[in-house]
């Protein structure tokens, strides 16, 4: 009955949201940022929709152009031209005479996706004329938009299948049973699907953007930690009674408290994103935290009656009985009672461990520019290669200026006096004859430290211009304002994550101390995936630098997910010391969350590596570095660290409350409600 409830809602949810799409966007800065309002403004200027693209030439042996090339580039022009129903220009002849330059106008769509299809007709034109010996790359800000959509054709797809299949894996390497791990894949699958409907409903809606891969990868990780967590229980229940339903009951009233504890932690900790200024930053936020709740609920409603169904035999050939000697745990036990005979020397070698993985940061820069975001080389970026040695670098994404029309000639010679500019001129002004737009050129390959160096100097000279008005923007310019958006999002919102953290374990654990011990432990574990993610980038994938969205993405994850296994262990420590005193709960703790917390950080670890299989360099950072801390959290930060921090604080662990526990310790007085401890 209960289970045909549950499917009844799922089936109508499905059919309302069945047919929402993720609205498209992909704004990198502020939407009140410089940048953005010269997007705004431009909007007013004659053919808006337009933009310049670059179709690149060199030679195949590296020798200068010959003069037979340059008159079969100029037979180009009107191939181009009856692509983009504009006039192209050129060829341009770089001063080694080694490339040269096609520009042609094209109407870009609304998304990428859009933009693509034009690109991709213009590069099937070109290739049909194609000159022999001579290379033809289709470069410039269109371009890169296009290539960005096709590098993802299918990703979404590639992400599923591998996320499924390492879950699918370390399911059965956990249970070692044929059958067991097809039943939490597939609830945790099937909230998936419906996450994905119910997050495009809500961007739709709320006009949001994000990264749906993100998304699908938490909904995995988290509901797959939940189910191991309740199904773990489920296990330890059916040791004690024959009837499996009661055990059923019993394990979900255990684990209920510290699942929704940590989804809780996790959802809060993703709803301070709502208070960025970067529009993707601020859209993950919300559709993260609904698809976690939708994990959240398909794991205690739709995996128990599932459960329940099957009985005893799903863990077959393993099949739990009352009177079967428990054999999990003796391991883990083992070390937590090492860790609590010398606690001080197991805390600092642990503390070690994540300082030298912290020294990572050192050396460690944030930003990438135009040519390193991709881990999939495009043809965009490899014509932007090839301008790059031949012409001033800045022709691939030239920076424009929107002044009042009646002072645009002093804007122009103000550009024009600084150096790193190779041209500045008028290009279009508004209907109404206000507004003039004026298109810089500089000598810098876009998003790099000169380029926004060069950026800043413009910025500086035109607003030094009396009456002028004038604003800076373009490509070069949104990245200059999207990296002190991500600075300014990642003071505010990581303070906020923490406080979060806090005040979630200050109610659950009933303490001062140990929500700020924890805690602590927790930023330091956090600090040093970071620190080591970052040096293995560079050492291994030769990415100097951190993607701006990384540090914040990959801090607030750290520490909301960490916070789970925190919740998970310390909520049991805390009702085995109500028996056992604080010191001998915390080893009980360790030995029957042990097996759990460790498969559950391997398996969440895993599916955030599976994001290396997308094409974008921030989000396999992001799951190298979110994979990597969660391994380190699970091994190393609650198997020694948090037991040694209880076993040097013992009772005072709980202050303020204490009471004399059995063996004369000490210990807090736990008033525990109905549903007891995971």
């Amino acid at each position: 009955m209960s289970l045909g409830l549950v499917l009844v809602g799922f089936a109508l949810l499905f059919g309302l949201l069945g047919r929402a799409e993720l609205p498209a966007g992909s704004e990198t800065a502020p939407v009140d940022s410089e940048s953005a309002r010269v997007a705004q403004l431009l909007e007013r200027f004659p053919d808006a929709d337009q933009q310049s693209v670059l179709v690149v030439a060199s030679r195949d042996d590296a020798a200068p152009l010959s003069d037979g090339d340059l008159e079969a580039l100029g037979e180009l022009l009107p191939v181009l031209d009856a692509q983009s129903g504009a006039s192209a220009s050129g060829p341009l002849v770089s001063d080694d005479g080694e490339a040269a330059l096609l520009v042609t106008p094209m109407t870009v769509g609304e998304s990428n996706g859009e933009t693509a299809e034009h690109v991709s007709a213009l590069r099937d034109a070109i290739a049909a004329h194609g000159i022999d010996g001579v290379q033809l790359l289709v470069t410039g800000g269109p371009a890169f938009g296009a290539d960005v959509a096709s590098s993802f054709e299918g990703a979404d797809l590639t992400l599923l299948v591998v996320t499924i299949l390492i879950v699918a894996v370390l399911l059965i390497v956990t249970y070692r049973s044929p059958i067991l791990w097809l039943i939490p894949l597939a609830v945790v699958a099937f909230a998936d699907q419906l996450a994905g409907k119910a997050t495009a409903a809500l961007g739709a809606a709320l006009g949001l953007q994000f990264d749906a891969g993100i998304i699908s990868v938490l909904v995995f990780g988290a509901g797959t930690n939940y189910a191991l967590l309740l199904i773990s229980r489920y296990r330890e229940e059916l040791l004690q009674t024959d009837d499996h339903r009661r055990a059923l009951s019993d394990a979900w009233r255990h684990t209920a408290p510290a699942i929704l504890a940590s989804n809780v932690t996790v959802v809060l900790a993703l709803l301070t994103l709502v208070l960025a200024v970067i529009p993707g930053t601020r859209g993950l936020g919300l559709s993260s935290a609904l698809g976690l709740l939708i994990a959240l609920a398909a794991v205690l409603l739709a995996l128990p009656p599932v459960l329940a169904l099957l009985g005893r035999r799903v863990f077959w050939p393993f099949v739990p009985r009352p009177g079967t000697a428990a054999t999990h745990g003796r391991a883990w036990k083992a070390v937590a009672t090492r860790v609590m005979r010398r606690p001080a020397l197991s805390l600092a070698a642990g503390l070690a461990v994540l300082a030298v993985m912290a020294g990572g940061l050192f050396g460690t820069t944030i930003g990438l520019d135009q040519l390193e975001r991709f881990r999939v080389q495009s043809e965009s970026a490899a014509g932007l290669e090839v301008l790059s040695q031949h012409f001033p670098a800045g022709e691939a994404q030239p920076t424009f200026v929107v002044a009042d029309a009646d002072h645009a000639d002093a804007v122009v010679a103000a550009v024009s006096r600084l150096e790193g500019v190779v041209r500045a001129h008028r290009v279009a002004e508004t209907a109404d004859g206000t507004l003039t737009k004026i298109m810089v050129t500089g000598e810098h390959a876009p998003g790099t430290e000169a380029s926004l160096a060069l950026t800043e100097q413009l910025r500086t000279a035109v607003h030094g211009v009396q009456g002028a008005d004038a604003l800076v923007g373009g490509a070069v310019a949104t990245d200059l304002d999207a990296r002190a958006g991500n600075l300014q999002d990642l003071l505010l919102i990581a303070p906020l994550v923490l406080g979060v953290s806090f005040v979630v374990l200050l109610v659950l654990l009933r303490s001062l101390v140990a929500p700020v011990a924890l805690l602590l432990v927790n930023v330091a574990s956090a600090v040093a995936a970071i620190g080591a993610g970052a040096w293995l980038s560079r050492m291994l994938f030769g990415q100097h630098a951190l993607d701006l969205q990384v540090p914040l993405l990959a801090f607030l994850f750290l520490v909301a997910l960490g916070i789970d296994y925190t919740i998970f262990l310390v909520h049991r420590a805390r009702a085995e010391a109500r028996s056992h005193g604080t010191r001998e709960g915390m080893v009980r703790a360790v030995a029957s969350t042990g097996g759990v917390i460790t498969s559950a950080g391997i398996v969440l670890a895993a599916v955030f590596a599976a994001l290396g299989v997308l094409p974008l360099v921030t989000l396999g950072q992001l799951g190298l570095i979110v994979g990597l801390g969660v391994v380190v959290d699970t091994l190393i930060v609650r198997t020694v660290i948090v037991p040694s921090l209880f076993g040097i604080l013992g009772d005072r662990i709980w202050w303020p409350g204490t009471r004399r526990a059995k063996g004369g310790e000490s210990t807090r007085e736990l008033r525990e409600p109905a549903a007891a401890s995971a």
